[in-house]
């Protein structure tokens, strides 16, 4: 229900027998975490996470920090899909399997990566197959997944094109109910989704190489919001009345900017804070990345910290982008000095460094 890696929970209520019944499946793997129920027990609220205006010992203006928002820099060129060439897409041609004339009544697509049907085609009584609704199907997807506002008409052809002339191990009869069969093989569908993705993202995605201040975003403006009931710390150096994370690592990072000396101020970019950079992910797509915490220091200096514990696949196109943010914010204007550094969880315990001076001088990866 929620983007990104939130754990989400579902509370169970039994009875007796019911808990007997839980515990005896535990043998196959299957725990569950039992918590305390009755009047005395204490309710479990969300936790709500705002500006801490009724803390008379912070100085919310000292504890700000101010995020300039830049214009986007990567944006779909939609003019170029007429340029994509179906003979030249790389991929791995598909073998062409013959089927009974039983199988090739009912045409059933599944998605990709979960296996769940997505898209049934029963064919009628004189068994007539319209290969048009699958090259519909296919093109409708790539628009759904790759957020095409225009160009159905452009990629209903490219598709078409592509399925008949390029897809399989030698050129198909698209009206032949044989060919319609093999479109719904796992490994076609794949195929056809994935070579369009590549191909369009190549085409389609480019840099204005070029960024302006369109607005600002302070930490203090944030609206207050709700999240679950978690671990936090109470900061002293942040606007906020408490610091969730959504990892350990998180909070332990968030301690760490408590004790060190050389920190003014710093924050969580919590979803609310409404900052985020565009970036092309490893798959050539246009996508969001949310930093972790902003770090402010002497001498009118931000410093903008990812910290990861697992290192995931779209890491090193993350850190470009910040990096190239911080260049063109350190171009465009002259009033504080943005920075970024990465931090991850397994040489931030080895090392532990105790100021946020040796963090920097210690962790220079994707600089």
């Amino acid at each position: 229900m929620y983007p990104g890696d939130v754990p989400e929970y579902v509370s169970v209520v039994g009875t007796d027998a019911f808990m007997k019944f839980v515990e005896s499946i535990q043998a196959e793997g299957v725990v569950l975490e039992q918590g305390a129920m009755g009047e005395t027990t204490p309710p479990k609220t969300p936790l709500v996470i705002e500006v801490d205006h009724e803390n008379a010992q912070k100085d919310l203006a000292a504890l700000d920090i101010e995020l300039p928002v830049l214009t986007p820099r990567v944006y779909r060129e939609y003019k170029n899909l007429s340029q994509l060439d179906v003979a030249a897409l790389e991929h791995q041609p598909v073998p062409y399997l013959q089927f009974t004339a039983e199988d090739q009544r009912e045409i059933v697509f599944k998605d990709i990566t979960t296996g769940q049907i997505t898209h049934t085609t029963m064919l009628d009584a004189a068994g007539v197959a319209d290969y048009r609704s699958v090259i519909g199907y296919f093109a409708r997807t790539l628009k759904k997944e790759l957020r095409l506002v225009s160009g159905y008409d452009v990629l209903y052809g490219k598709v078409k094109a592509f399925v008949r002339d390029e897809l399989f191990e030698h050129p198909v009869d698209m009206e032949d109910p044989n060919t319609l069969r093999n479109l719904s093989e796992l490994v076609a569908t794949k195929t056809v989704i994935e070579t369009f993705k590549r191909a369009i993202n190549a085409l389609t995605v480019q840099d204005q190489g070029d960024a302006k201040i369109q607005n600002t975003v302070k930490l203090r403006q944030t609206r207050p919001f709700v999240t679950q009931d978690q671990g936090y710390l109470v900061p002293k150096k942040s606007v906020f009345n408490r610091i969730v994370g959504d990892s350990r690592f998180e909070l332990r990072f968030a301690s760490f900017l408590e004790d060190c000396p050389d920190v003014l101020a710093y924050g969580k970019n919590y979803l609310a804070v409404h900052f985020t950079l565009d970036y092309v992910n490893a798959d050539g797509d246009i996508s969001n990345y949310y930093p972790d915490f902003f770090v402010k220091l002497a001498g009118q200096r931000v410093v903008i910290v990812e910290t990861k514990g697992q290192e995931d696949l779209d890491v090193p196109q993350k850190m470009a982008r910040l990096r190239q943010w911080c260049e063109d914010i350190n171009r465009v204007q002259s009033d504080v000095a943005y920075d970024f550094v990465y931090v991850d969880q397994e040489s931030f315990e080895d090392y532990q460094p105790k100021t946020f001076k040796q963090l920097l001088e210690g962790f220079g990866e994707y600089k």
